[in-house]
């Protein structure tokens, strides 16, 4: 139950409700076709235990053994999977999962590209870079998974992109544009968001209150 239990064992809630108002059945949460145990049996505090154990063995355990397997066989159609034994637990997550903090501040700027109206030193890349570089590893997360689709970059960082992470100017979709020489400039951008394609394009806010 995470967190969001209280009490002791005898008078357990969650979110104050009384486990037997959770109306759980034998079944994996979410997935009303896959039994844990035969019959029609509710969860109460006499089989909470059982039940608990149960979902575990489902989500972690012997419920993923297909997947397990397949994710082996993948592997060893590379390299023989054993091979891995000479890494630690944490080496193995570095080496798939890359670095936890995804980059540092001082780098930022050199693994980036600008382009499409952008320089290393326009007023919106600054402030960009400097949000960037206060991000939490948790913010980091979410503006790689905004940015690229995926939580997380390729052993190396940020430098190793293939192409580079992209920003360009965004053209308001609220401002009155003009054209000259048939490119369209933007008056004001300050009401947009940025959005991302292959690149991300990024509105000229004035202020650093305003990229935030």
């Amino acid at each position: 139950f995470g967190g969001g239990y209280t009490g002791t064992v005898e008078n357990l809630h969650y979110r104050e409700a009384p486990v037997a108002d959770l109306c759980l059945d034998f079944t994996l949460l979410g997935y009303p076709d896959y039994t844990l145990k035969p019959g029609d049996e509710i969860v109460y505090l006499n089989n909470l235990e059982d039940y608990i154990s149960m979902v575990v063995d489902a989500t972690a355990k012997t419920g993923i053994t297909r997947q397990l397997e397949a994710f082996r066989a993948g592997f060893n159609q590379v390299f023989d999977v054993s091979s891995l034994q000479i890494f630690t637990p944490h080496e193995l997550d570095y080496l798939l999962c890359g670095r936890r903090e995804l980059w540092k501040t001082e780098t930022l700027a050199d693994h980036i590209k600008f382009d499409h109206g952008y320089t290393a030193k326009s007023p919106a890349i600054v402030n960009l870079l400097e949000i960037m570089g206060g991000f939490t590893p948790e913010q980091q997360r979410a503006f790689c998974q905004f940015v690229t689709g995926a939580p997380k970059l390729p052993l190396g960082g940020l430098a190793v992109l293939n192409p580079k992470l992209t920003i360009v100017r965004k053209l308001s979709s609220t401002a009155v544009n003009t054209s000259y020489n048939g490119i369209v400039h933007s008056e004001s951008a300050n009401d947009d968001l940025p959005s991302v394609k292959a690149c991300a394009p990024l509105e000229p806010n004035n202020s650093l209150d305003q990229s935030l």
